[in-house]
Order: C-alpha cells, then sequence, then structure tokens
C-alpha cells in the first residue's frame, strides 16, 4: 500500500507543468499553497527546547526578545538591566530583528498577554501561545520569502530564459520554496531565517532587474535583521563595485559608487537611530552582535576549525585574538578570488556563483559559526538549480545530514525524513531523470557513493551506541564529512566561476591590449 501511494504521488509530481519557461498564476498559485501546507504539517511538531528549563531552546529565545521589546525602552535592548538579564537569551542580533520581535509581541499579547508577562512567562508552553507563535513565522515566510522567491523567479527566466530545464520557472520555484533545510530549521526548529533570506533574495532580484540602489537598500535591511547576511557582503560589494567600473568612464564611476554608498549609510542610520545618541550605546549593540566570548565554533559544524580540531586544537594552542586574526585572514583568502572576478568582468550569471562562493567562504573559515549557518551557502545554490542540478540536490541532502544531530535533539526525525522524501520526489523529476541517463558512469558514481556513505551514518547514529571514550563519535564522523563534501562544492564553483565567459573574455582582452 505505501509503496502504491508512492508510485501515484512520483506519477502525480512528473505529470505536473515543470517543462513550463514562465510561471502562470494558476501554477505558482498551486506551488505556494503547495509550499504552505508541508510549512504548516512541519508546524505541527516539537521545537528546540521544549519542556526543557532551565534555558528552553530557540523558541524560548524568540518569544523572550518578544517579551523584553514589549516592557522595557528601546534603549535597554541591548543593555544588562534588572528588566533585561543578557544572560538569560539576550538579544543578540541587530535592531532589525528587536523591531520584529516587537511587532510579533504586540500581536501576541493582544491575545495571550500572559505568555509575554516579564519575568513570570519564561519558559511559557501552551498550545494556543505555540499556535500563535508558529503564525508569526508563516506569515514572515508569506511577507517576505514568498514574494521574494516569485519575483526571483520571475526574473531570471525572463534574463536567461530558454527551453527545457534551463527555462523550468515552476521546478526552480519548488526548489527555492521547498528548501528542506529552511522549512525545518524555521517551522520545526523555530527561528525567522525566512525574513533575513528573503530580503537577500529580494535585492538579488534587484540586481538581475539592474535596479542596484533599490538592492543596496534591500540588503542593509538583510543584514541589519541578520548579521550572517554579511556572508553575502563581498559578492554584493565587488559585483556593484565592478559594474559601476565596467559601465560608467574613469570621470562617472565614483558618483555612483557614491550614492550606493548613501543608501545604505543612511538605511543603516534610520534603524540604528535610537542606539546612536552615543558611542557607547552603539557599542554595547555590536558586543552583542559579536559573541567572540563563545568560541571559534558551536558543536560540531562542519567548516575547516571545527573539522580540523580533531588533529589541531585550535583553541588551547591560540588565544581569542590570534583565532579571530586566523579567523579573518582564511575567509578573505577564500572569497578573494570571487570579488577579483566580479569586479573585472561582472555579470548576473557568476553574480550568483559569487554570492555561494563569498557565503562558502564566510561558511568554512570565519569566526563563531553555527550548523544553521549551512542555510546561507544553500540559498544562492538554490538559485543556481538550474544550472547546477545535481550539486545543488547534493548540498541540500549534505546539508541537512549536517543538521541531523541538532533535529534529531529535537525530535524532529519524522519531519526530517518526510520533507526529505518529499524534495526527493520533486527533484527527480522527468528532466532530472533525462539529464541522470547523460551522465558518465564515473560522475554517477560520484554522485552515488556520498549518498551511499551519508545514508550509513544516518543509519549508524540511529541505531549505534558510541563506544564510551568517545561519545560524540558519530558527530564527529558526520561533520568530516559534511566538511569534505562542502570544500569540494566550494572549489568546483570557485572554478565555474572562474571560467566564466566573461571572465575569459576579459583576460584574452587584457592579454591583447599588452
Amino acid at each position: 500500500m505505501a509503496r502504491k501511494r508512492l508510485t501515484e504521488a512520483a506519477e502525480a509530481i512528473s505529470e505536473f507543468p515543470w517543462s513550463s519557461t514562465t510561471l502562470t498564476p494558476s501554477t505558482t498559485a498551486m506551488i505556494v499553497l503547495f509550499a504552505a501546507l508541508v510549512r504548516i504539517l512541519v508546524s505541527l511538531g516539537p521545537y528546540s527546547g521544549k519542556g526543557s528549563p532551565p534555558m528552553y531552546g530557540d523558541y524560548e529565545a524568540q518569544r523572550h526578545w518578544m517579551e523584553i521589546t514589549l516592557h522595557t525602552p528601546t534603549r535597554d535592548w541591548y543593555t544588562n538591566t534588572s528588566s533585561n538579564n543578557l544572560s538569560y537569551w539576550g538579544l543578540d542580533y541587530p535592531p532589525l530583528t528587536a523591531y520584529q520581535s516587537l511587532s510579533h509581541a504586540l500581536l501576541i499579547n493582544s491575545s495571550i498577554p500572559e505568555s509575554l508577562a516579564l519575568f513570570s512567562s519564561r519558559g511559557f508552553e501552551s498550545h494556543r501561545s505555540k499556535l500563535l507563535m508558529r503564525w508569526t513565522v508563516l506569515l514572515s515566510d508569506f511577507l517576505f520569502f514568498f514574494p521574494a522567491s516569485i519575483v526571483f523567479v520571475v526574473v531570471y527566466c525572463r534574463r536567461f530564459g530558454g527551453s527545457g530545464r534551463e527555462g523550468s520557472a515552476p521546478w526552480l520555484l519548488a526548489m527555492i520554496l521547498l528548501n528542506p533545510c529552511m522549512i525545518l530549521i524555521d517551522h520545526g526548529h523555530f527561528q525567522y531565517n525566512c525574513i533575513s533570506l528573503g530580503l537577500t533574495l529580494g535585492a538579488i532580484a534587484a540586481i538581475l532587474s539592474g535596479h542596484e540602489l533599490i538592492a543596496a537598500f534591500i540588503f542593509s535591511l538583510a543584514i541589519n535583521h541578520k548579521q550572517m547576511s554579511i556572508y553575502y557582503a563581498p559578492a554584493f560589494f565587488s559585483h556593484l563595485l565592478g559594474k559601476c567600473l565596467k559601465r560608467w568612464n574613469p570621470r562617472n564611476w565614483i558618483p555612483e559608487v557614491l550614492k550606493l554608498g548613501l543608501v545604505v549609510i543612511v538605511t543603516f542610520m534610520i534603524i540604528w537611530w535610537p542606539y546612536l545618541y552615543s558611542m557607547d550605546a552603539a557599542k554595547k549593540v555590536l558586543y552583542r552582535l559579536a559573541p567572540f566570548d563563545r568560541g571559534i565554533y558551536e558543536d560540531y559544524v562542519a567548516n575547516f576549525w571545527c573539522s580540523t580540531s580533531v588533529i589541531v586544537k585550535w583553541k588551547r594552542l591560540f588565544s581569542i585574538g590570534v583565532l579571530k586574526f586566523l579567523c579573518l585572514c582564511a575567509t578573505v583568502s577564500a572569497f578573494l578570488p570571487s570579488c577579483y572576478q566580479q569586479m573585472k568582468a561582472p555579470s548576473d550569471r557568476t553574480f550568483l556563483y559569487g554570492l555561494l562562493n563569498s557565503s562558502f567562504a564566510f561558511y568554512l573559515f570565519s569566526y563563531q559559526v553555527h550548523e544553521k549557518s549551512i542555510l546561507l551557502p544553500l540559498l544562492p545554490a538554490s538559485l543556481l538549480a538550474l544550472q547546477e542540478q545535481f550539486l545543488f540536490g547534493q548540498l541540500v541532502y549534505c546539508g541537512l545530514l549536517s543538521m541531523f544531530p541538532l533535529l534529531l535533539r529535537d525530535n524532529l526525525i519524522l519531519q526530517y525524513t518526510a520533507i526529505l522524501s518529499l524534495f526527493g520526489l520533486i527533484f527527480f523529476d522527468q528532466n532530472a531523470r533525462h539529464a541522470w541517463d547523460k551522465l558518465s558512469v564515473r560522475r554517477r558514481l560520484l554522485l552515488v557513493l556520498p549518498l551511499l556513505l551519508s545514508s550509513l551514518l544516518h543509519l549508524m547514529y540511529l541505531t549505534l551506541r558510541p563506544p564510551g571514550k568517545y561519545p560524540f563519535l558519530f558527530e564527529a564522523l558526520i561533520m568530516l564529512f559534511c566538511f569534505s563534501q562542502f570544500l569540494c562544492f566550494a572549489i568546483w564553483t570557485n572554478i565555474q566561476q572562474c571560467t566564466s565567459l566573461d571572465f575569459f573574455n576579459w583576460l584574452k582582452a587584457r592579454k591583447k591590449d599588452l
């Protein structure tokens, strides 16, 4: 019976008009409603820290920020006071997140004021409050990520329109909206990444449309919602600078750059205005946004520093100051080739690769990276799904695996399995199967072997007990495997960007000039 239903679902998915080069209102509505239904079903499950005092988890952190922004003055949101104990889930995101928390607090407080009562509401959990909290995430998704995704796909297909897979607008929209990693973190674990990622996606769509000033404004909002959006900053900066240098003669490009800079500065000043009354107030916010005391990494994140710590004990060998410098040098070195290409030969297609390479550089080498940070490389990877289909699929799978221990702690194994299966059904549609048939045996092996190994790691983690001497052995194995995959992906996408036709033509022209 289960096999029959799975076959029927696969047939129904294959009959959907994936090969259309445009988004019609009907196909868009069906994909959006289906993506919303998936989010609602995932949100019915548990969340981070459910029934786990005294600190609970991310659900309680978000609820507590609503409590603090509702009951304390704006100037005290980032300050340790008698009403705001920063050791208990103190605000550690930029002011736009605080304003978002306040707006949600006003909505929830009008219905369940006891859930946000100062002090007495810590750890508050009720069916009704959970329902309202979940709806705030879904509403944020609808307001930010969904519209940005639709606009991007429309702009992308107009800009790079073609036939067959290259112009499959519905499939691309489905890949963006049904990204299992983002759905599980936002609607399962409980966060609001959909806002910052939606703003970033809107800025990307604005750049592809030729509206650079609007892009600068929207991306500034993204950084001011979550500071991790700075993962994309080198790509935005180098692309916009490269466009100014390419479009204008040496006398005119400086005013264009100044316009972009002015938009960014004014946007930041408006958002940070409550904290610009003194240098000390602004510093307090900045200190909260840069948690260097937490260490170079958290848990078993699949980046360079955590993976190599199996051999090199970075935390023991070096002070925080030295580690910050090492992270800075490694991160800049990793994104520099991508930025150089964008400044010399900017194009919209390589800009998408630049976003992926820049975010990979930060994820792999920057300071204080969390497992959930893989969501940042996954966004530009989903935008490149038509060009790098199998790379995107493998990255999604590895991204999920890298967060598997975290999601298992949240008791989201059912949601994890279901949404991964659903994503696989849509990902491997008829066009994907045709593309698979065209691959050489060698390439198929390179794709299948990591999948088999990751499946084995899933089974080991679920069924075997680690030796007493190495209680986190399986977490370490998952970390090392995912790091090796992410590093290979980053190398490949950098090569793809730096061997692009635009950059090749620029190098050829330079050689002629010489």
